[in-house]
C-alpha cells in the first residue's frame, strides 16, 4: 500500500513561510480533498511532495521514498500541477509519447489513455489548438499513463464542461475503488463534496483539519430541521416548552410550496428528525412537512477558514455622504 506523508514540512521564500509545519497523510483507498483559500500553501505542499521545490525542513515521501528518488516516476506518481505544461507545437498523442518513452511504458498506453480522457478523435491535433478543458483532460491523460498507485490533481475540474466534470469525479471514485492513493486541489466545495471521502484543509500555510469528509460537515455545521405546519403558535410554543430555538422560515413565506398545501414554514436549530417527530406526534400536532436541513461543505469549509483567507474582498458599504 502506498500513501503520501508529509512530516513537519516548512517551506520559506524569504521571510515569508508558504507551508508551515505541515504533517498529514493521505491513506490509499479513498479520495482525499486538499482544501484552502488562495495563498494557503496547498500547491506548493503538492510541489514538495513532487521535488519540484525543496522545503526548508521537513519531508514529503511516497511510500517512504522521496519523489526524486523513484525511478520511472510516472510508474510510481501521476500528477496533474498545470494544463499547460505540453509544448504547444506537439500533438496530443506525440507529447504522451514522449513521456512514455522516458518511463519505458508501452506505447499501447498513449492510446488507452487518449482514449479514457475522451481525446481519441482529437489525438493528432497540435496542443496549441486545444481549449482549456481539452488541455486538462491531456494531463489528466498524462497523469495515468503509468498506471501509477498514487495520483495528485491540483483543480482537475478547471475549464471542464458538465460532461467532464461528471466524467473526473467517476474518474477519482474509480481510482480509489481501485486501491490508489488520491489527492485532489479544489476551489469547487459542491464539486469536492461529490467525490471526496476525506479533507485535508490549510490555511496560510498550517494543517486546520485533516478527518473525514462527514465527519468535518458535522463538526462545524449545526443539525437543523425543516417543519411546515398548519398551526405555527402551537409548533412554537411546543419547541420552546423543551428547549428548541426555532425561526420562521421567513424566506419561503405561507400559501402553496413544494409538496403542495399550506402553511408556516419553520427551521428549527441543534435538532433532529426524528426528536421533533416525536414531539409534534405526541402533542397531535398537524405536519406537512418534516425534513432534516443538511449542513454543507461549503458552510464547514467558510465556518473554518473565515479568518485564515490571505485575500478576501470587502463587503460593499454604502457610499459616504460629502
Amino acid at each position: 500500500m502506498t500513501s503520501i506523508d508529509v512530516q513537519e514540512l516548512t517551506k520559506e521564500y524569504g521571510t515569508t513561510r508558504a507551508v508551515d509545519r505541515l504533517t498529514f497523510r493521505v491513506e490509499p483507498g479513498r479520495v482525499t480533498g486538499f482544501l484552502g483559500p488562495n495563498g494557503a500553501g496547498k500547491s506548493t505542499t503538492m510541489r514538495l511532495v513532487l521535488g519540484l521545490d525543496r522545503p526548508t525542513s521537513g519531508t514529503a515521501t511516497i511510500g517512504g521514498q522521496a519523489y526524486a528518488r523513484l525511478e520511472e516516476p510516472l510508474r510510481h506518481v501521476g500528477a496533474l500541477l498545470d494544463a499547460r505544461a505540453a509544448h504547444g507545437s506537439r500533438t496530443a498523442r506525440d507529447h504522451l509519447r514522449a513521456l512514455a518513452a522516458s518511463n519505458r511504458l508501452p506505447e499501447t498506453r498513449v492510446d488507452e489513455v487518449l482514449a479514457e480522457a475522451g481525446l481519441a478523435s482529437v489525438a493528432r491535433r497540435r496542443v496549441k489548438t486545444y481549449s482549456l478543458g481539452m488541455r486538462q483532460r491531456l494531463g489528466i491523460a498524462a497523469a495515468l499513463l503509468g498506471d501509477p498507485p498514487v495520483v495528485l490533481l491540483d483543480e482537475p475540474s478547471n475549464g471542464l464542461d458538465p460532461e467532464g466534470i461528471i466524467w473526473i469525479r467517476e474518474l477519482l471514485r474509480r481510482l480509489a475503488r481501485e486501491g490508489r492513493t488520491v489527492l485532489v486541489s479544489s476551489h469547487l466545495m459542491n464539486e469536492t463534496a461529490s467525490f471526496a471521502d476525506h479533507l485535508v484543509v490549510l490555511g496560510r500555510g498550517r494543517l486546520l483539519a485533516d478527518m473525514g469528509m462527514r465527519e468535518f460537515v458535522q463538526a462545524r455545521v449545526d443539525p437543523r430541521v425543516r417543519v411546515r405546519t398548519t398551526d405555527g403558535p402551537a409548533l412554537r410554543d411546543l419547541l420552546a416548552h423543551h428547549g428548541y430555538e426555532a425561526a420562521r422560515n421567513e424566506g419561503e413565506g405561507e400559501g402553496e410550496g413544494e409538496g403542495g398545501g399550506e402553511g408556516e414554514r419553520w427551521i428549527v436549530h441543534h435538532a433532529r428528525v426524528d426528536d421533533i417527530g416525536r414531539l409534534a406526534s405526541g402533542a397531535g400536532l398537524p405536519l406537512l412537512e418534516l425534513a432534516a436541513e443538511e449542513g454543507t461543505l461549503e458552510q464547514a469549509y467558510l465556518d473554518l477558514t473565515a479568518t485564515e483567507a490571505e485575500f478576501a474582498a470587502q463587503s460593499p458599504t454604502q457610499p459616504q455622504e460629502v
